[in-house]
């Protein structure tokens, strides 16, 4: 209901500030005969906190005519309140002076706000019907118009008080839903991954100044022989700090999206009875019909602070079903794409013997897991989980015996025992869960900050490529040499938003809400 009464307030203010006949430098405003010039008609607000009913809602306001709004909303005749400091007043309508609420206005003088111009927020009572007053009465000020999403930050990157790397992190923050994610998203937001990138920047300027430097001055003798080693040696330097950075093994962008973990194995082993137990919710249908399971069911988890996305998979079998061979068909797929995946077994078909056992784990995890055609496949830690389900059907020596020869076997990735009908296990299982997620998140806040976006990835590729272009043609042709390194300063540019920033801003700004 909020949403759909905000954009009919938004549209009513729009029609407001169209006044047919007028020309825009002689608009006038009805706040006290306050002229409005041409520049106002790019003041804009919005509401910042969230949509819905809350206990208090903060309207934000910036650009030129913020003070217009505050002086006509708020009734302050003699100047403005001091900077930064809360003010009760009433809350006018500025047309109908009638009292719309009361509340708190703080007031932000340029440059010393979020976006660098006039600002002016409006802290009021949460109701739909208080915040779709106070909105209506802003869009009746002359040369104020509701914000687009992402604007107000766009504004603050544009008036330098944010890099775009920073805004990214912001970005991230917002939209944070882990511990771990705040934490990496924080450090971005405070300009770590900024300076490095700068840092990066600032060296490529100076190898390219002396680059050109030679070229232009080295037949006058003023530039010494040893300029171009010194480059050389540098170059190299930014090449393996860049290649130490990409090879993170994406630890950054997984811990931003989510990892992805999947559930596989074969038909009735419990795969979604471990689903339901995890999510704590009936998520997946579970029944002894075995093949209930066609088609991929997600669900999203916080595993001790890490974001992961959950996926149910078709048990993996011959059938002469379309539709099941279909969900096999996916499974495998999304198995391949899985950053760790959980081999569920039914221990109820192990053989009794734990030798032969271990040999039957062995062919099953070939047969769930791609290998490659390798002739002795290894399992990796990080990677693969091994899930025996229904141990609470396996007899006690049974289990000890398995677990001295799983012991003595190399290759085979962790082994957790569990009962998701007894819920044996389930604690120490989530406990190794948990480990093998943060192996492939990393820690936001340990070494040097990691990479976070797909764009910094390709951007900082075609960095290192134009670096090797630099070497290639070094000693070939010194101008080819000096472009390689342009060209990688162009590139490490398009990231912090100093090169060719334009083409990216609709990309990352659209992903913000109204009113950020």
């Amino acid at each position: 209901m909020l949403p759909s009464m905000i954009r009919g307030m938004w549209r009513a203010a729009i029609h407001n500030l169209r006044i047919r006949g007028t020309p825009a430098c002689r608009l006038v405003s009805t706040c006290d005969g306050v002229p409005v010039g041409l520049a106002d008609a790019e003041t804009i607000f919005a509401l910042s906190s969230g949509h819905g009913r809350c206990g208090v809602a903060v309207v934000r306001a910036s650009g030129p005519a913020s003070a217009t709004a505050l002086r006509c909303m708020t009734g302050l005749t003699h100047g403005r309140p001091p900077p930064r400091k809360a003010l009760l007043r009433s809350i006018t309508d500025p047309q109908s002076k009638e009292v719309l609420d009361r509340g708190l206005v703080l007031w932000f003088p340029a440059p010393h706000s979020f976006t660098g111009e006039d600002s002016v927020e409006f802290h009021i009572h949460g109701g739909p019907a208080v915040i779709t007053a106070v909105l209506h009465a802003l869009g009746s000020v002359p040369g104020m118009r509701p914000a687009e999403a992402g604007e107000f930050t766009r504004r603050a990157f544009q008036a330098g008080k944010l890099g775009l790397t920073e805004v990214e992190g912001l970005g991230d923050l917002i939209h944070a839903e882990t511990e771990a994610q705040r934490r990496q998203a924080l450090r971005q937001m405070s300009g770590e991954l900024g300076r490095l990138y700068q840092d990066w920047s600032h060296k490529l300027k100076r190898c390219l100044a002396h680059v050109e430097a030679f070229i232009d001055f080295s037949e006058d003798e003023l530039i010494e022989d040893g300029v171009l080693n010194q480059v050389d040696e540098w170059v190299c330097d930014l090449q393996a700090e860049m290649e130490r950075h990409l090879q993170d093994e994406r630890r950054g962008e997984r811990l931003r999206s989510g990892v992805q973990v999947v559930i596989a194995g074969s038909t009735n082993a419990g795969k979604s009875s471990l689903l339901n137990k995890l999510c704590q919710r009936p998520a997946a249908i579970v029944s002894p019909i075995a093949g209930t399971t066609r088609d991929i069911v997600e669900t999203a988890l916080d595993i001790g602070g890490f974001p992961v996305l959950l996926s149910d998979t078709a048990g993996l079998r011959e059938s002469p079903d379309p539709v099941e061979r279909e969900g096999v068909r996916r499974a495998r797929e999304r198995v391949e794409q899985a950053d760790l995946t959980l081999v569920v077994v039914d221990c109820a078909h192990l053989p009794s013997d734990a030798k032969q056992a271990v040999t039957f784990l062995q062919g099953h995890l070939s047969s769930v897991l791609p290998t490659q055609g390798q002739p002795e496949p290894v399992f990796p830690a990080d990677r693969f989980l091994l899930v025996l389900n229904k141990t609470d059907l396996l007899p006690e020596e049974q289990r000890l015996k398995l677990d001295g020869e799983l012991s003595r076997v190399s290759g085979l990735p962790p082994v957790c025992h569990i009962s998701c009908y007894t819920n044996e296990g389930l604690q120490d299982f989530i406990a190794v869960l948990h480990s093998s997620v943060k192996i492939l998140c990393g820690d936001p806040l340990c070494c040097a900050p990691t990479l976070t976006q797909a764009r910094h990835r390709a951007h900082l590729q075609q960095c290192f490529a134009a670096l090797a272009q630099y070497q290639r043609y070094r000693d070939i042709d010194l101008a080819l040499a000096a472009e390689g390194v342009r060209l990688a300063l162009t590139s490490l540019g398009r990231i912090t938003g100093r090169v060719g920033a334009e083409e990216i801003l609709d990309i990352i700004f659209k992903d913000f809400c109204i009113g950020k």
